[in-house]
């Protein structure tokens, strides 16, 4: 099953991208590999998930931040390649998670994400990846990830 084919049995709808929040673009193609800049927990009404998670946000609900992440992660990918069925594998993603002090359950957070990411693309949705925690995320966002792409 296709990528795009899935995403529509998941009943997942991508938004459209945003413009990005700085002086950078959210997409750079080099060779067969898509460098995605920092993406956020966007909402479709255009709020972000914000606040630390450990204080502000529960680990469940976070993990629903880094899922969100991931779709708009997703319609990033799709602007830029046209479609998801020109991605051959996600090969990195770096999570980092906005934590309280004494948080340090990032891996369970960016799983929002990395799950997500298996769900549409099987097998080629498994990646390499790092999820660290910081002190502060721009705007306050709960989550925030980079991923590298491989086209096919």
């Amino acid at each position: 099953m296709s990528a795009e084919d899935r995403l529509r049995e998941l009943g997942i709808e991508l938004p459209a991208p945003g413009p990005p929040m700085g002086s950078f673009v959210p997409a750079r193609r080099v060779g067969n590999l898509l460098y995605l800049s920092g993406q956020g927990p966007q909402q479709p009404d255009g709020s972000w998930i914000t606040g630390k998670v450990g204080s502000d946000l529960t680990l469940e609900q976070a993990v629903e931040a880094a899922r969100l992440t991931g779709i708009v992660s997703l319609a990033v990918i799709r602007h830029a390649l046209g479609s998801l069925d020109a991605v051959a594998g996600i090969v990195k993603l770096l999570g980092m998670v906005n934590t309280a002090p004494g948080f340090n359950d990032t891996p369970a957070v960016i799983n929002g994400c990395s799950d997500l990411l298996i769900e549409v693309f099987g097998e080629a949705g498994r990646h390499a990846r790092s999820a660290v925690g910081m002190a502060e995320l721009p705007s306050d966002i709960s989550v925030e990830i980079e991923m590298i792409v491989e086209i096919a």
